[in-house]
């Protein structure tokens, strides 16, 4: 719990319009950035090299995804620990540029620097002329989620215990519902991608907002807790549901509806993912 006050607490020193949202919005253009550092994201005996810089790149372009923009460029800073081999290096870089390339991103440049972890920081620039905010609910609005939510802590909790996890898990390759968002954009209110857990961020969602919520649904802790799962929190008008039923269905995205917008202070609660040693 510290350390997410820490992470609120920082946040809140900067004094700026453009800090709130996935990105920041300047014009049509957003700028993301999210760091993938090992031993508080990821362990390297867990991962190849190839599904650590594919999952730090998702998570990236992941912010960009969220607010219904299209990714342009890539800026990539990597600390390389000095016991990496060439062929190491390789994989890593040739993962992030597939991965970048596949949702029509480029690497332009970045920064290397020699350090004793290996650690990543991902810049994306993208663009959008409609972008999805994480504010403009109104009382009444229906806040739901994307997908199935609980993978990632589960299979973070069998890494743990020194399990092996499937290869397609959502902890190593998060599932990115672009179809769905730029499908749904007109009917959304608000949006947000679900890096904290659900509980946490839907906290925000509504602290943003002004707001608090009714459960239509029980969320338990297993689904609400689990972080970095990727997947989106929506808010829209009632009358848009059956709508957006429709481009779930045709999208093949699961949406769940779990809760109504109402003038109240409630909260779930909210607790830290992740991980150090």
């Amino acid at each position: 719990m510290m350390k997410l006050d820490k992470e609120h607490y920082l946040i809140n020193r900067l004094s700026s319009a453009h800090i709130g949202d996935d990105a920041a919005v300047i014009g049509e253009m957003l700028y993301s950035m999210d760091a993938f550092f090992e031993d508080t994201h990821f362990k390297r005996e867990w991962m190849s090299m190839a599904q650590i810089a594919r999952k730090a790149m998702l998570i990236n372009l992941s912010d960009a995804i969220a607010m219904n923009a299209k990714p342009q460029y890539a800026l990539v800073t990597v600390s390389i620990p000095p016991e990496m081999t060439h062929e190491q290096i390789d994989a890593l870089t040739g993962s992030m540029q597939e991965t970048a390339a596949q949702y029509g991103c480029e690497i332009i440049g970045g920064d290397t620097i020699g350090g004793d972890k290996l650690h990543l920081s991902i810049t994306i620039i993208s663009k959008s002329d409609t972008p999805l905010l994480r504010k403009g609910l109104k009382e009444g609005d229906l806040l739901a989620y994307t997908g199935s939510l609980g993978e990632s802590k589960r299979d973070l909790d069998r890494l743990f215990n020194g399990e092996e996890i499937a290869e397609d898990s959502r902890f190593y390759e998060p599932v990115l519902r672009a179809e769905f968002i730029a499908k749904a954009r007109p009917f959304l209110r608000t949006g947000m991608d679900i890096s904290d857990g659900l509980y946490c961020d839907t906290n925000k969602m509504l602290a943003l907002n002004g707001f608090g919520f009714d459960a239509l649904i029980q969320i338990d802790e297993a689904t609400g807790f689990s972080g970095e799962e990727y997947e989106m929190l929506v808010g829209f008008a009632p009358e848009h549901l059956e709508a957006l039923i429709t481009i779930a269905k045709e999208t093949n995205t699961p949406l769940s509806v779990f809760a109504k917008v109402v003038n109240n202070d409630t909260r779930y609660p909210c607790k830290s993912h992740h991980f150090s040693v």
